[in-house]
C-alpha cells in the first residue's frame, strides 16, 4: 500500500489540536502575517504549542506565507520564516517568488512548498520548480486525473499535493483580481471581498436579459471521496482539505471522514489511532451542494440558487397545514435543526405527529426539497472531546520492562523492586489490568507479554511506574523527531520569456528572480498597478455558456452586478475556459 498524507486547515490552535485528535497527518495554518486568509492568524506561541503536540503523534505543521509581498514586508516575511525553521516548522507554503529568492540564496533548510495561489496547472511550470528544487508543489483545483498524471510522470520524485474538499475558488488560484479591482481587497493579499458569491444578471452586449439576479459566479464545494483511489494511482501524495476559517466542528467531521476513507487505500504518514464520538458525514456540515469539478470529466458544479450552506437532503414535503407540514424523509429530525429549501431557512421548533412546526413562517409548497444545514444533535455529539492514542507493546523478562511503540521508539527499565508475590498469578493479572489503564494518556496498550514473575506491587505503585515510563517513551519519541530538510535550491530556466500582470510580482527580489531564471517581466502585478488595457479580472473552468446551455450561442455575454456595472465576458472554447475583463 502506498502512503498518503491528509492535511487539514486550521484557523487556531484549538482546531488545529482538534484536526489532530481526528486524524490528521499533517495541519496548515497562517502564522500572526502574509497568510492568504487574514482573518486566520495565530502567534508564534501558538504555533509552538501546536508543534509540540502534533510531533508527538508524527504530524507535521505547515504554516502559510502566501501573499504576495511588498518590498517592506519582505523583509518582514524573512524573518518570520527565520523563526518559523527555528521551531521545526516542517514547511513553509508561499507564493511570492521574491521570499522564493531570499530563501535561495540564504540557503534556508525549512522546506518550501509552492502555493495553489502560483497557478500551478500546466506541467512546465511544475516542473520548474521542481528542477528548482522545491519540496512540494500544491496543484490547481481545476486538473483532471489525466492531467494529475502527466505531470507526476514528468516530475515522479515531486510530491504532489491537492486539494480533496471544500469551498471552490471560481477562478483559478492567484489569478483572481475580481475583488482588487471592484474595492482595492487583493485576493493574492489575503483580504479577498468573495464577490464570486455575489448576485449577477447575464445580459447580451445589446442588453438582453438571458439570467437576471442569479449567483452566477458561485460554485458548490468540492468532494473528491470517490476518487481517492485514481488520485492516489495518478501520483497524489498530500490530500487537502480546504477550510482555514471553518470552524473546529466542520474540520473534526470532515477530517475524521476523509480519515476513514483514505485508510481503505493507504497507510497513513503520521502515527496513532483517533477516538471520536461521532460517525463522520460531510453532508452534515457547510456545503453548497458537492461536486467533483475536473477529475473526470466536465459536470455541473455551479449553484446558481444560493452561496450558504444547504447541508444534507432530507425529503420532499408532502403535506402542508396551518403553518406545520411533513416530509418524505428516513432521517430523524429534531427540536433546533435547521432546515432550508436552498433558499429559506428557519429552526425547528417542534415536531408534533410528523409535522413540523418553524419557528417562522414560510412560503415552503408540496414538492419542496428540503435540507438540513444543521442538525442540533450531530454538533452536540462534534462538541465531546476526540482522543488519539499511540499503540504500545509491552514486554516483560527477567525484572526489565520494555515499551515499544508502533514506530518503534522503546525504552527499558527495571521493574520496581517489591517482595516475592504470594500469588504470582493474581499479581500478573492485577499488574496486566492496571498497567493497560492508559486513561488519558497519549498511549494505549496493545499487548502485554510477561515472561517472568512479576513481585508484589501495590495498584497505587503499578499506576506510577505505568505514568513515569510511559512519559519516558513520549520523551524519547520526541527527541527523536526529525523535520525533514530543505535541498538546495538553484535557479533553472524558466519555460516562459515574458512575463506580465499574472505573473503578480509585487517586488523588486521577484522580479529578479525571474530575471535570473531568464525572463523579463513586462509588467508589475495587478495590485501594484491596474493595467490600462483591457485585461482578465479572472479565468476559470466554470463556463456561464455551458451552464445556461449556450454552448453554441455566438451571443457576445456580459455580466451585470447589483450596482449596474458590466464585466464582459470571453470565451476560450477550445481550452473549455471563460474570463471575465475589465471594461
Amino acid at each position: 500500500m502506498y502512503y498518503t498524507e491528509l492535511l487539514s486547515p486550521a484557523k487556531d490552535k484549538e482546531t488545529a489540536i482538534a484536526a489532530i485528535d481526528c486524524g490528521a497527518d499533517a495541519v496548515y495554518m497562517g502564522a500572526s502575517a502574509f497568510g492568504a486568509r487574514q482573518n486566520a492568524c495565530n502567534s508564534l506561541e501558538d504555533i509552538k504549542d501546536v508543534i509540540d503536540y502534533a510531533h508527538k503523534f508524527r504530524v507535521k505543521v505547515f504554516i502559510t506565507v502566501n501573499t504576495i509581498l511588498t518590498d517592506e514586508e519582505l523583509e518582514q516575511a524573512v524573518k518570520l520564516v527565520k523563526q518559523l525553521d527555528e521551531m521545526l516548522v516542517d514547511a513553509v507554503i508561499i507564493q511570492d517568488m521574491g521570499l522564493l529568492k531570499r530563501l535561495i540564496d540564504e540557503n534556508v533548510k525549512i522546506p518550501v512548498h509552492v502555493s495553489t495561489q502560483c497557478d500551478n496547472r500546466e506541467p512546465e511550470k511544475v516542473s520548474f520548480f521542481n528542477n528548482l528544487g522545491v519540496s512540494r508543489v500544491v496543484l490547481a483545483r481545476e486538473l483532471s486525473l489525466k492531467q494529475i498524471k502527466e505531470i507526476h510522470r514528468q516530475n515522479p520524485d515531486l510530491e504532489l499535493e491537492a486539494f480533496v474538499h471544500g469551498a471552490l475558488c471560481v477562478s483559478y488560484s492567484g489569478q483572481c483580481y475580481l475583488s482588487q479591482y471592484i474595492g482595492g481587497r487583493s485576493a493574492n493579499r489575503g483580504e479577498c471581498a468573495q464577490p464570486c458569491r455575489k448576485k449577477y444578471s447575464v445580459e447580451t452586449e445589446d442588453g438582453k436579459v438571458i439570467a437576471k439576479d442569479i449567483y452566477a459566479l458561485c460554485l458548490k464545494d468540492f468532494n473528491a471521496s470517490n476518487h481517492l483511489k485514481e488520485m492516489i494511482d495518478a501520483g497524489i501524495y498530500s490530500f487537502k482539505i480546504e477550510g482555514r476559517l471553518k470552524d473546529s466542528n466542520y474540520v473534526k467531521n470532515v477530517t475524521a471522514y476523509y480519515r476513514h476513507e483514505l485508510d481503505k487505500f493507504s497507510k497513513k504518514s503520521s502515527s496513532g489511532k483517533s477516538i471520536y464520538p461521532f460517525e463522520p458525514n460531510p453532508e452534515k456540515c457547510f456545503n453548497r451542494g458537492f461536486t467533483d469539478y475536473f477529475l473526470e470529466e466536465r459536470k455541473d458544479c455551479f449553484n446558481f440558487t444560493s452561496p450558504k450552506s444547504r447541508g444534507e437532503y432530507l425529503g420532499k414535503i408532502v403535506e402542508v397545514r396551518n403553518g406545520a407540514f411533513k416530509i418524505k424523509t428516513d432521517k430523524a429530525i429534531h427540536p433546533q435543526d435547521g432546515l432550508t429549501d436552498g433558499n429559506d431557512g428557519f429552526l425547528v421548533n417542534k415536531i408534533q405527529n410528523g409535522y413540523i412546526y418553524p419557528n417562522k413562517s414560510t412560503t415552503f409548497k408540496l414538492g419542496d426539497k428540503i435540507y438540513r444545514n444543521s442538525d442540533s444533535e450531530f454538533e452536540k455529539l462534534l462538541t465531546q472531546p476526540a482522543k488519539r492514542q499511540i499503540g504500545v507493546n509491552v514486554f516483560v523478562k527477567d525484572g526489565i520492562i520494555k515499551l515499544t511503540d508502533e514506530d518503534n521508539v522503546s525504552v527499558d527499565f527495571p521493574l520496581p523492586a517489591g517482595e516475592k508475590a504470594n500469588n504470582p498469578e493474581k499479581m500478573k493479572e492485577s499488574f496486566v489490568k492496571q498497567f493497560s489503564k492508559t486513561g488519558e494518556s497519549d498511549f494505549y496498550i496493545e499487548n502485554i507479554e510477561i515472561k517472568s514473575k512479576i513481585p508484589f506491587l501495590p495498584v497505587s505503585a503499578v499506576n506510577e511506574f505505568r505514568r513515569n515510563i510511559l512519559n519516558k517513551l513520549m520523551e524519547k519519541r520526541i527527541a527523536e523527531y526529525k523535520r525533514a530538510e530543505q535541498k538546495t535550491m538553484e535557479y533553472v530556466p524558466y519555460y516562459k520569456k515574458e512575463l506580465d500582470y499574472r505573473a503578480n510580482v509585487h517586488n523588486t527580489q521577484a522580479r529578479k528572480f525571474y530575471e535570473q531564471c531568464g525572463a523579463e517581466v513586462s509588467e508589475m502585478s495587478f495590485e501594484k498597478k491596474v493595467p490600462s488595457h483591457q485585461v482578465e479580472l479572472m479565468r476559470t473552468k466554470h463556463c456561464i455558456k455551458y451552464a445556461l446551455n449556450m454552448c453554441k450561442s455566438p451571443e457576445k455575454l456580459v455580466l451585470k452586478d447589483e450596482f449596474g456595472k458590466f464585466y464582459p465576458l470571453k470565451f476560450d472554447c477550445s481550452k473549455c475556459e471563460m474570463a471575465v475583463l475589465k471594461k
